[in-house]
């Protein structure tokens, strides 16, 4: 393959994270284990080499109960990575404007996205604890990254639906850029809506080995999505060797599969 691949999104995994008694089930299925597996910064850029993958995004997570990977911890894997990893930054909701200064002074040192997982915070996107986010992202230029679709965790899926919730946030902020994470099934008809509907809403494939990508998914790839739909992993829940193995059978042309691996998210996070 001589695509250079982006994956815009893995994590590098602390023991806060991986202690998480809702993350077990997710672990399990994937194969991963808990504490006694975490990935360093040469891990993580093994198994990027392993796949092709020429940048990743890495994310901190930060969650009602506390920091889970700290924004420090995430630029300063970024910057032991030579240029290989970079940071995708959290914040605290409940803390507005520590948020906003967060955004602020982490944009100036590298950061290229912020992301809030609303099935952690038990809150829809478009609660009103989110909205000074999306104004500190709009005014520093970075995209905000969320998780559109059903939870793997033992958290409920309810604030993963689309419509009316994360059409709200597009509608009350069109400048801001959205790219939502996990596909968004099982609601991708609603996936396909907002991506007409709405030029700065972004998806990427993260959680999803290529080859059990839902069919209407597939077909949105190759036609009215392929300007929006870009690659991620998850890792290390999954890496992306595996993630990667079904790509050919997606039979996407030479463009497309170009605006999947790279282009898409080299544009959207201005890499």
């Amino acid at each position: 393959m001589t695509e250079k691949i982006i994956d815009a999104w893995m994590q590098i995994t602390t023991e806060q994270l991986a202690g998480e008694a809702w993350l077990a089930p997710l672990l399990r299925w994937t194969g991963q284990g808990m504490k006694d597996t975490l990935p360093t910064v040469d891990s993580t850029v093994s198994a990027m080499d392993a796949a092709g993958v020429e940048t990743g995004l890495i994310s901190a997570w930060t969650g009602p109960s506390g920091v889970l990977i700290s924004n420090e911890n995430t630029v300063e894997n970024a910057a032991a990575s030579k240029g290989r990893l970079r940071p995708v930054i959290s914040v605290d909701l409940k803390d507005p404007m520590g948020a906003v200064r967060e955004i602020r002074r982490r944009a100036k040192e590298g950061a290229v996205g912020v992301r809030a997982l609303p099935w952690l915070w038990e809150m829809p996107p478009n609660d009103r604890r989110f909205y000074p986010v999306y104004t500190a992202c709009i005014e520093e230029g970075l995209p905000f990254c969320t998780q559109i679709g059903h939870t793997g965790p033992l958290r409920t899926s309810e604030y993963g639906r689309l419509i009316p919730y994360l059409e709200d946030v597009l509608l009350d902020f069109p400048e801001l850029v959205v790219v939502g994470g996990h596909v968004g099934f099982p609601w991708v008809g609603e996936v396909a809506s907002l991506l007409h509907k709405f030029p700065n809403f972004y998806v990427d494939t993260s959680a999803y080995v290529l080859h059990r990508l839902p069919p209407d998914f597939v077909r949105l790839m190759k036609n009215e999505g392929r300007k929006r739909i870009m690659f991620g992993s998850n890792w290390p829940m999954l890496a992306p060797t595996q993630c990667l193995k079904g790509l050919d059978g997606l039979d996407l042309d030479e463009v497309t599969t170009a605006l999947f691996l790279s282009e898409n998210a080299r544009r959207v996070f201005k890499l």
